[in-house]
Formats: C-alpha cells, structure tokens, sequence
C-alpha cells in the first residue's frame, strides 16, 4: 500500500499500554488518513457524551498519503479530539518538520486515551512508543520545552509541545512544534488543553522510513504542469504571507473592527502586511520542503517593544488582535502572537474574546475591577497583560480560559448576543456578513467558527456574487468536501488551492493515483470527502447536535453591517433557515440535521 505506513499505534495512558493495529486498504481507501482517518478513530474509541477531559477522551495524530512526498506542502499532520471549547469533533493541522518525520516512523496515525499518573512526553519510533517523564517540563512555554527535549533526544527528532495554557485546561489552549524557527501550531478548539488533562507535556516523534509512492514519474509529470499556476497564486504569501490579505478584505467592508460592531477598520494600513514588512521584515521561514516559504520572522525595531523578534502574525491574529479591537501598534501583535505561541493559546479565540471583554466594559456587563486592569479599545498592554493572565488562569484570567460564550453567558443572555462564534468556536477573520457562502458555511460546519470547514478564497474572486443566497449551499457542500479531502491527504491549503485548485477536481485524483497506485476517480474522491464530513456530524449529532446549533452569532442574523462597501449585509434568520434547508437536502439529511441511513448506506458507514 504505497504512500503508507500501514499501522496504526494505540496508547492507553491510564494502564502505559500500547499496542499495533494494522491499517488496511480498505479504511485507507474510503478515508485516505488525515482527517478522515481521525473522524472514524474517534467515532469508534470515544465514548459518547463523557466530558472533554475525560481519560476516555482521545487524541488522534494522523498523517496522509501524500505526507513526506514530492508533493508542495506535503509536511502537514492533522491532530483531532472531542473540543473542549465546543463540546464537539474537532480537527486542526499543523506543518513544520513534524508531520514528515511522524510519516517516517511508519505509523499513519496516534490514539492517545487515559490519562498518565504524572507528566509525561511520548516517544514514538518505528519500533514503537517509549513514555517518558516530564515533571521537570511542566510549567516551560511550548518552545523551551521543546529545545529542552530535543538536546536529550538528538535534533532529528520532532516535538510537539503544549505549554502552561494546556496544563491548566484553557479550553482554547493549543500545541505548538518548531523547526528552524518555523512553529507548526495545531492552534483552536482546545486540544493542547485535552493533551494537558491526560498530562502529556510533548508528542515526540523519530524515524528514517522511506515514503514510497506507486508511479513517481505520473507525480512528477502533475508536478510540473501545476509549477507556474503555483509560483504565481502565491506570489503575495511568498513575500507577506497571508498579512497580505489586510488591505484587499477591508477594502471589501470584511474586516470586523471593534467587536464586529464595523467590518472596516480606519487605521488597516498601519496592521497591513505590506506595512509591517517594510518595517519589520527580517526573514523568510518555510515548512520541510515547501517552495513558498509563508512564514516571516520580524524585529521589532522602535518603540517600547523594540527588540523583540518573533513570528509574523497571521492575517487572523491581526484581525482578533488588531482590528477587532480597534488596536493599530503593529509591534503588539507580534508580541501577543508570540506570547500565544510560547504559552499555547489560540491567537483567534483569545483576541475574540478580549474583543468581546472590550464591548463588555463599555456597556457596563463587566467593570474595571472585575477585570482587575484598565482595559478597553486599542489598549495592547492591557491585552499583552490579560493574554498571560488567561494562560495561568490568574485573576480574571480564569474566566478568559473559558472563552468568549461561556463568559458571555455568565452575564446573562444580552451579552451573548454580543459574542462572535458559531459552536462556541470564535470566528476568524472571514466575514460571516459580507460573504454569504461563509454565513451558510460557518452554520453548519462541523468545528463551528472556522474558515477551514467552508473556504473563504473562492469568494474574493473577481465576479463571485458574494451578496446573494443562490448556489450557496451548493457551494458549501462542494468546499466542504474539498477540505475533508485535503485535510485526509494531508496537504497545506495555501499550495492546494493555488496550485491544484479549490474543489476536488482531476488534479487531485491524479495525485492520488500517483501516489497511491489506486485507480481513483474524481467522484470517489469526492464521496471520500462528504464521508469525512459524514462521519463528522455523526461525532456531533452523538454528542446533540442538531439543527438548533446550526446557527449564527446573533450580531450577523440581527445587525445590518452599518457602513463601508458591504454596509447593509446579513444574513437574517429567515434567510440562513432557507439555505439550511436546501443545505440539508443536499446532504441528504433529516430536518434536524441529522444524517439519514439511506445516505450513510450509500456512503458505505
């Protein structure tokens, strides 16, 4: 079986069990790995309705069949549990070094239940896992604790660390590896803070085994052909990387300000990529093997923050760091996008929720000594200072690690309604007002408020009517099924939609059939996908999902966006009621949302 390991490990912490399972052609064929493999994985081992914390709650790492190819981007892993943050499936990945050298142990996927008696790092290799000790880590941000294990264990092992956010069950606290200088961060929903209730402080990984794939010169001849449409569809991140997207999505009237009270933002070029490169540039970063080369590192080089080098920040961190809260010191966010990294937050769900905080204090469902600091717009030490607070749960730090809804709803049902999240998952940077195929997107997508469930890309396309309902579930269902599918491969985002396009289409296939030697199809790649999010919702509808959750923040289905070039926008609830409808068809599920067995038969679950 090219392009496979063929085993899948089993950890069960609470007894220090392991044991190997073999991953047949079968389940490789229908699910591909990735993603995929990760929904069956929890949908069998997981039982239903326990807490996110629970022993019995798993974490899964899995790689694909084009990880540690030839393929652009290919150095990507996808990580999956029951989110503590939503209470449902959830999945992230992450690049870096990592995923490639995972790959090379020769195990495609990690299932982690119990829980350690003490901290503890998981060793795996080819031959199997090793447990290790890891008290004296306890406590060390994510990127000391991965130095510290890599001069044990030799520098060609890869690390995946939570930091103190995780030990202390932030329920957006995520995971973070470096290589180089380049984080791969498995960065929402909370996993980091699932890894830190079973006590472990690191997934280490080691291998040498070769990926072999089944017809080298068909790979190389796509390859080739995809070279140019890949170069020039990420020129921009190639020099910005995606802070590049600041000034075109404001331009549009998408970009939340203040809360999401405004979608533009006055002061977006001084947070704009093109901005902070001329000031703060200092290199380029890259993922094993990736031509593209995204990720920036910067040195801030004035102010009260000079010195300071540390990661770009994502276009999504400058939107919950930057615009949502009516902050323009560009330094800021790449500090608090450090702080996050090394303390293991969610950059989106913590600037959210501070977001939310800010219009808090200013209408009186907080005050001043409830949040134990001065805070309020555009203040960033104020922030820089809860940020730290919220990763040792210190203060009012502790109902940060909450999240914005569940800190919302302490203060009574008129503050919920100020709350930017779907499923309790704070929204990114991708307008749920302005791009009606997101409003239809982010209702029903499996993890909540994420833009890698329904894509945002294919909606910035000059000519795509971004203002109307017609064909937006349609296109819902189709980028769904695209990202299932590029999540099971598992490949980058950035290269795939550039380079081979942004539905599942004959590019794709001819990838696989290189890969793995499979005869596949375009349509069977496409039923892999809507599998993928079958199996998906049957994960949520377990755990009482239903129609009623399929909805969006009250602000997007209530307050018209008030000016800018999309003013007037949003998706009242008649309207988001007639898309799920036709949504719901589509999919071939009940009224409730729940997936018929008709439609589960013909999917083979």
């Amino acid at each position: 079986m090219k392009g496979y390991g063929g085993r899948i490990l089993f950890v069960d912490l609470t007894r220090g069990t392991s044991r190997v399972q073999s991953l047949d052609e079968g389940t490789a064929r229908t699910l591909l790995g990735g993603n995929g493999l990760a929904a069956r994985l929890l949908l069998d081992h997981v039982p239903a309705l326990i807490d996110a914390y629970d022993p019995a709650n798993a974490v899964v790492f899995a790689v694909g069949p084009v990880t540690d190819t030839t393929v652009p981007g290919n150095s990507r892993a996808c990580v999956a549990s029951k989110s503590p943050l939503t209470g449902l499936f959830f999945d992230s990945t992450f690049g870096g070094r990592w995923p490639a050298t995972m790959k090379r142990t020769g195990f495609d996927a990690l299932v982690i239940t119990g829980q350690a008696p003490t901290p503890v790092y998981l060793k795996v290799t080819e031959s199997g896992l090793e447990v290790k000790p890891a008290a004296g880590l306890w406590g060390q941000t994510t990127r000391d604790t991965v130095h510290a294990i890599q001069a044990v264990e030799g520098d060609a092992t890869d690390v995946m660390a939570i930091g103190p956010a995780g030990e202390r069950l932030v329920r957006f606290a995520c995971a973070a590896t470096y290589w180089k200088n380049r984080e791969g961060v498995a960065g929402r929903g909370g996993i980091g803070a699932v890894l830190g209730a079973k006590r472990v402080k690191a997934v280490v990984v080691a291998g040498t085994r070769k990926t072999e794939v089944a017809d080298a010169a068909l790979l190389k001849a796509l390859l080739e052909e995809k070279r140019d449409p890949l170069k020039t569809g990420t020129a921009a991140l190639s020099k910005y990387g995606t802070s590049f997207l600041v000034k075109p999505i404001n331009t549009l009237g998408g970009l939340g300000a203040y809360n999401l009270r405004q979608e533009t933002f006055a002061e977006a070029g001084m947070i704009s990529g093109e901005e902070m490169h001329a000031h703060h540039h200092d290199r380029d970063t890259t993922c094993l093997k990736c031509p593209v080369a995204c990720g920036k590192q910067y040195e801030i080089r004035d102010g009260e923050l000079q010195g300071i080098k540390a990661k770009m920040p994502e276009y999504e961190t400058i939107f919950a760091f930057g615009s949502m809260l009516g902050n323009a010191h560009a330094g800021s966010l790449a500090k608090a996008n450090d702080l996050c990294d090394l303390l293991g937050l969610d950059t989106i769900s913590m600037g959210v929720t501070l977001a939310f905080v800010a219009e808090a204090l200013e209408r009186g469902w907080l005050t001043q000594a409830e949040v134990g600091l001065p805070f309020g717009w555009g203040d960033w030490r104020g922030m820089l200072r809860l940020v730290e607070m919220t990763a040792a749960r210190e203060g009012f730090g502790d109902r940060l690690a909450e999240g914005a809804w569940r800190l919302a709803e302490s203060m009574g049902t008129e503050a919920t309604r100020a709350v930017y999240a779907v499923k309790r998952l704070e929204l990114p940077a991708h307008s749920a007002r302005a791009l009606k195929g997101m409003s239809i997107g982010y209702a029903t997508a499996t993890r909540g408020g994420s833009h890698h469930d329904t894509r945002p890309t294919p909606q910035y396309a000059q000519g795509y009517d971004r203002r109307g309902t017609g064909g937006k579930p349609e296109f819902a269902v189709r980028s769904q099924h695209f990202t299932a599918v590029d999540d099971s491969l598992v490949l980058c985002r950035f290269t795939s939609e550039r380079g081979f396009g942004l539905f599942v289409d004959e590019p794709y296939a001819r990838m696989v059939r290189a890969v793995t030697g499979w005869d596949m199809t375009v349509e069977e790649l496409e039923r892999v996908g809507e599998r993928v999010i079958n199996l998906e919702r049957l994960f949520n509808v377990r755990e009482g999902a239903r129609r009623k959750d399929d909805v969006l923040p009250w602000r997007v289905m209530n307050e018209p966006i008030p000016d800018g070039p999309s003013a007037g926008m949003y998706c009242p609830p008649e309207e988001l009621s007639m898309m799920i409808d036709r949504y719901y068809g589509l999919r071939g599920w009940d009224d409730d949302g729940v997936p018929t067995r008709a439609r589960l038969a013909a999917l083979g679950i």
